[in-house]
């Protein structure tokens, strides 16, 4: 079984070596599909000298200027070769450690899909404003 991470970023130079080093670290056959969405801020430097001599499986994308999160992801998708997909963000808002288990009910084949949620099971409990303000940024 093989994954195909897509790592859609923006402007995160000062996280992309964390969020790689963690997916990097998840021993799991794949390959790691980054797309730098036209950021500003040295991301696609630092990925371009990063990725030089690296044996792992790599793929780095660019856009010319920000498109949007969605074109990120087509455009990683335009690249995967893995058997299942993944989409990383490039701010660590899901932790890498999870891929395992997230993998484990579509080898079992008990799914055909599956998703992450930060929302369900084990999570502490939102205030209030929490809530209100995820509803009110999902409307936008």
């Amino acid at each position: 079984m093989q994954l195909s991470v897509i790592v859609p970023v923006y402007n995160e130079c000062d996280t992309i070596a964390e969020v790689l080093r963690r997916v990097l670290a998840v021993e799991v056959e794949k390959q790691v599909i980054v797309v730098d969405d036209g950021s500003s801020d040295g991301t696609a430097e630092w990925l371009t000298s990063w990725t030089r001599g690296r044996s792992e499986q790599i793929v780095i994308c660019q856009h010319a200027q920000n498109r949007g999160k969605g074109a990120a992801v087509r455009t990683g998708l335009a690249e995967v070769t893995g058997e299942y997909v993944l989409i990383q963000d490039g701010d660590l808002e899901y932790n890498p450690e999870d891929y395992v288990r997230l993998l484990e009910p579509l080898a079992e084949g008990r799914a055909k899909v599956v998703y992450g949620s930060r929302f369900l099971g084990g999570a502490p409990r939102m205030f209030f404003t929490q809530r209100m303000s995820n509803v009110f940024l999902t409307r936008l």
